[in-house]
């Protein structure tokens, strides 16, 4: 077996068929299939799924104060006031400052936005920024992707005299700020969706604002979108699917300078913004202050952009490396007990980059399979800054609220979030989320989970079938990249790489053939027999090189769910040729108290084995006297992976096994020539006869026991008085017999020989053994 590291939730039962009243003509059952996973059945939803159209986008008045807001906005424009937007440090903040202040200038506004320092003054709106924004000359101040959590600083707002519209997307907590007005998806019950981001939001004031549609700004709001993986079904479906194509024939000098750096070429899909310019535009804020990621959006030089772009990129390599680095010291001190393995992860030091903790998080989550918070002590503070990522069992915001006395500040969503607490309070905070966890989750929980939505045959996968699936883009939150499950014995099983640390597979059933490629885990290599049967979960796609496409499957987890025969008879390099893993147990088992073994493993004779059941993987190190010794060992232990590891020097095996009439020839031609010198006649006997020289030896040898004959100096005489006894009567020739059998069966064997003989073995505990395959 090889154990899969992450749960497989297959949503599916495959005997279901799609309904043969399926609305869509002209569409493969495979499709048809992830349409109606989607609860996608009615002919317009279809429609409306797979082409996309800007008549589905609500009316953004629907929202709760929006004509409030806009009123006191033009209101502003009108008597030339100052108006401040204030954005957040994110991908989706800076995308939606770029998106309200080109609206507010093409409505002819006094603006300017500010993005607070991640580092100096944290996350979202802060007292010292207000005050400073009134000694400016600002009035309005317009919050985008933050806000929603401002308490105070609604309440400064306000003593300054200062309107302050807050648009936001986050979590709402239990008491709203007394803002001029909150422009807020989940606060207004009228709009009928709940699911924008930031930038969407931003968008829509924008909309209102214009009194029109701005496609111009899809750019942006595909950007944060996509970044800030909010749900990408109704409205957001429609906005970044119009979005990349806006992107993909951008004019804007930042968009271009962008995807210069990054190498982007043609159209830009969904993938190229989470991967590419998503993290791009992230690692600024990170960093540093996040402005020149706005600059870059907002500038109509090109040659300004360049640098920017440039100044982007080299950050963004900055963070890759600090990411690393903090990662692999938060890991030792986990690994090492510095600081606690708990079910929920909480670690903390002095000196971390705060901006690059809720990456490290998400890392920390997938090594450890858990919850995870990752604080940086300011230690003149003595307040710890962080952010926290979960696994899908564990809601972070819901949890985290149940404790939120510990925080200072606190803000996100089910599955990521940031806070500021007293250090005093992190082991607090460590105890109460651990003991949350273990009251309501199961050890289950604690895997990362794959969703399954279809099993597939390699002769279902098409470029045509991955064309087709390619128009349930764009895939995102709520609409998954689909998920396969293919089933099949490699053709092909190699490891790739420098390093060696991918896997590069080939399926192949008849004419049809599949590519796959793992990446990471080449460590399987050694686990994974030549031919078992190999079950991989991934994402299907087209490999393009040299002009030419091939399917492929991109693996994301793989597993072998029957046990596994690995040959290894007669080998003189065993240690070279298996792996042991670390989180298995192994043992030997010894039929003739062979004390030489490959590794250091305990050495157990067969009958110490009927305890052992819980050993992964068994070392056969020689051969049984007899198949059923083997076969009543196979009946107590049933490892997931048996190594064939003996080896036969002085064999049974003989090219042919004499018959009775081999026999009977042998003692006729004795009693004719009344002796045989098997010193001198042995060779030339055999070569006439064609016997090989050990059938010669192994047939007079019987003779001997049975006291048919005399042996003296490799004479051979017949016995004047010979027994009357059957051939069977010799323990030699029973013996040899049974050797033989052991030989041919265990040895000689083919590889399929050998693992359909285990298989009986292993799936039958009464039946007897006999002779032979």
């Amino acid at each position: 077996m090889l154990q899969s590291k992450m749960k497989w939730n297959f949503t599916y039962i495959q005997e279901d068929q799609t309904s043969e009243a399926f609305p869509v003509k002209g569409m493969s059952d495979v499709t048809k299939r992830l349409l109606e996973k989607r609860n996608l059945t009615d002919p317009d939803a279809i429609d409306r799924f797979l082409h996309p159209s800007l008549d589905d986008i609500h009316d953004p008045f629907l929202m709760d104060d929006m004509e409030q807001a806009i009123e006191r906005v033009r209101s502003a424009i009108d008597n030339d006031e100052k108006i401040l937007v204030f954005g957040d440090y994110d991908a989706d903040g800076v995308s939606s400052t770029t998106v309200l202040i080109e609206a507010l200038s093409e409505a002819g506004a006094q603006s300017d936005y500010y993005i607070p320092n991640r580092f100096t003054e944290g996350y979202g709106p802060n007292e010292a920024a207000f005050r400073q924004a009134s000694v400016d000359g600002y009035s309005v101040i317009i919050t985008v992707d933050t806000g929603i959590a401002a308490i105070h600083e609604a309440n400064i707002a306000k003593e300054l005299g200062i309107d302050l519209i807050i648009t936001d997307h986050h979590e709402v907590q239990e008491t709203l700020p007394q803002a001029y007005a909150i422009i807020h998806p989940k606060t207004s019950e009228a709009y009928p969706f709940k699911e924008l981001a930031g930038v969407g939001v931003a968008f829509k004031f924008a909309t209102a604002l214009l009194g029109r549609f701005p496609e111009h700004l899809l750019d942006m709001v595909a950007i944060g979108t996509i970044a800030d993986l909010v749900p990408l079904h109704d409205e957001n479906r429609v906005l970044v699917s119009y979005g990349l194509k806006a992107i993909s024939r951008s004019n804007r000098k930042g968009i271009q300078a962008l995807r210069s750096v990054a190498g982007l070429d043609g159209a830009i899909d969904e993938e190229a913004i989470g991967f590419t310019i998503g993290p791009r535009v992230n690692a600024v804020g990170r960093l540093q202050d996040a402005s020149p990621a706005v600059e870059l959006f907002l500038t109509e030089d090109r040659a300004e952009a360049d640098r920017l772009a440039s100044l982007i990129n080299q950050l963004n390599q900055e963070r890759q490396k600090i990411v690393a680095d903090t990662a692999k010291e938060a890991e030792e001190m986990l690994k090492s007990g510095e600081q606690e393995l708990s079910n929920v992860i909480v670690v903390a030091k002095e000196g971390w980059n705060p901006g690059v903790l809720g990456i490290v998080a998400s890392k920390l989550v997938r090594t450890f399979d858990r919850p995870a918070i990752v604080l940086a002590i300011d230690s003149e503070t003595q307040q710890a800054k962080g952010s926290a990522r979960s696994i899908d069992a564990f809601d972070l915001f819901a949890n985290c609220m149940e404790v939120r006395d510990r925080f200072i500040h606190f803000g996100g969503h089910a599955q990521a979030a940031g806070m500021t607490l007293d250090v005093n309070e992190i082991d607090n905070l460590r105890q109460q989320l651990s003991d949350l966890a273990e009251q309501k989750l199961s050890p289950e929980d604690y895997q990362q989970v794959l969703d399954v939505e279809m099993s597939v045959g390699i002769e279902d996968v098409s470029l045509q079938q991955i064309e087709e699936i390619n128009k349930l883009r764009p895939f995102g939150m709520g609409n998954p990249k689909p998920l396969f499950h293919v089933k099949q014995t490699p053709k092909e099983l190699r490891r790739i790489g420098s390093r060696k640390n991918h896997l590069k597979i080939t399926f192949q059933k008849q004419s049809a053939k599949l590519d796959g490629i793992a990446f990471g885990m080449g460590d399987s290599y050694p686990h994974i027999s030549p031919h078992a049967e190999l079950e991989v979960i991934g994402e299907l796609s087209v490999n393009e090189w040299n002009g030419k496409k091939n399917v492929q499957i991109m693996i994301k987890d793989m597993q072998v769910s029957s046990w596994q025969l690995f040959d290894l008879r007669g080998s003189k390099h065993i240690e070279k040729q298996m792996s042991l893993s670390d989180q298995e147990t192994y043992a030997a088992v010894s039929f003739r108290d062979t004390t030489e073994i490959p590794f250091q493993l305990p050495v157990y004779a067969p009958s110490e084995l009927a305890g052992l059941n819980e050993v992964d993987g068994l070392l056969l190190v020689d051969l049984p006297k007899q198949l059923s010794d083997l076969s009543n060992l196979l009946n107590e232990v049933r490892p997931g992976k048996l190594y064939a590891c003996y080896q036969v020097n002085e064999g049974a095996f003989l090219k042919t096994w004499p018959t009775r009439d081999h026999f009977k020839w042998f003692y006729g031609m004795l009693v004719k020539r009344k002796k045989f010198d098997l010193n001198q006649d042995r060779e030339k006997l055999a070569a006439r006869k064609g016997w090989d020289r050990s059938m010669v030896d192994f047939i007079s040898q019987v003779f001997f026991e049975l006291d048919f004959v005399k042996i003296e100096d490799g004479l051979i005489t017949i016995n004047s008085t010979p027994s009357h006894r059957d051939l069977t009567d010799s323990i030699l020739y029973q013996e040899r017999k049974s050797q033989l059998y052991v030989e041919q069966s265990l040895y000689y064997s083919t590889y399929k020989e050998l693992k359909s003989w285990l298989d009986t073995q292993r799936n039958s505990l009464k039946e007897e053994v006999v002779n032979g395959l």
